[in-house]
């Protein structure tokens, strides 16, 4: 496993080992002792959600606040996803900035999103199978979100606006200098 540092202190990249042979191929998703090693973190996920989407759907930007804050690793199982954490940590260097990053089943990489941060992808291909893994408990009275169309943040979501699949909450969303 190697993690490759991102721009936005906390967020890393995670790339797995694959080891591929004739059969298909094998690699360890997870293994909480050698991530909290390798991050030079102390997580202990307690919570793995999955979800299905077709094309041009994006779910979020999502967080949890307070006590309730959720750490996510989230990767993709089936297809292409670009997922997307922006920094909402009061005081960080990189505030109000986002990292996204192209996560597939061919690529297999995964993405660390710590505590702080609202976090959302959208889908690349024809659908996708996305699987996180979350180290608090989800709370409805804790969630909150960032409007994905945010021109202070001016995510380049890869897809034309026009063509977004998106929730009528998630629409409803404020933007950053709402919040």
């Amino acid at each position: 496993m190697e993690i490759i540092k991102t721009p936005i202190d906390g967020c890393f990249v995670i790339k797995p080992a694959v080891f591929p042979d004739p059969r298909g191929y094998f690699f360890e998703s997870f293994n909480e002792q050698r991530f909290n090693e390798k991050s030079k973190l102390n997580i202990h996920f307690v919570q793995d959600n999955q979800s299905m989407s077709s094309y041009g759907v994006l779910r979020g930007l999502h967080f949890q606040k307070g006590e309730h804050a959720q750490a996510k690793l989230v990767r993709v199982l089936k297809g292409e996803v670009l997922d997307v954490a922006v920094d909402l940590r009061q005081g960080s260097a990189t505030y109000g900035q986002y990292y996204s990053v192209l996560l597939s089943e061919e690529n297999k990489l995964q993405f660390f999103v710590p505590r702080g941060f609202a976090h959302g992808f959208v889908v690349l291909s024809k659908h996708a199978e996305f699987f996180y893994k979350c180290d608090n408990y989800y709370n409805k009275g804790s969630e909150g979100g960032l409007h994905y169309a945010d021109p202070s943040l001016n995510i380049d979501w890869k897809i034309p606006f026009e063509e977004l699949l998106v929730s009528d909450k998630d629409k409803e969303l404020p933007v950053l200098e709402g919040l």
